[in-house]
């Protein structure tokens, strides 16, 4: 498992009560789809939660029981550990929109405290 960091911790936050996102990105070996899926949500989080996200990233070539253990069924999925609930969306996270809906994240538009 790695963890790929945001660069910095800003001292806004995305929500009063969230000091940093946790997401968690399950592939399968650096395959195309695997890489793309891991930009796109790069430039997502970078976009939207500038500095207050971490990715953990678990390739299940190397960790396979995971697969099982964490019910992942099709790669890339992402899970979104924190805040709560835990929310799961498949995909390459290609479709913005589709990826903000889907994990909850907040918009540009969201008002920062």
């Amino acid at each position: 498992m790695k963890k790929l960091p945001a660069q910095s911790k800003s001292t806004r936050q995305i929500d009063e009560n969230v000091d940093k996102w946790l997401l968690r990105l399950y592939i399968a070996g650096k395959t195309p789809k695997s890489m793309s899926a891991l930009s796109n949500l790069t430039r997502i989080c970078e976009n939207y939660l500038t500095n207050c996200y971490e990715i953990e990233l678990i390739d299940l070539l190397e960790n396979p029981h995971l697969a099982t253990e964490h019910q992942i069924i099709a790669i890339p999925t992402l899970l979104r550990i924190s805040p709560s609930p835990v929310r799961k969306l498949i995909g390459d996270f290609s479709n913005t929109e589709r990826t903000l809906t889907g994990c909850d994240l907040p918009n540009k538009n969201t008002n920062f405290h």
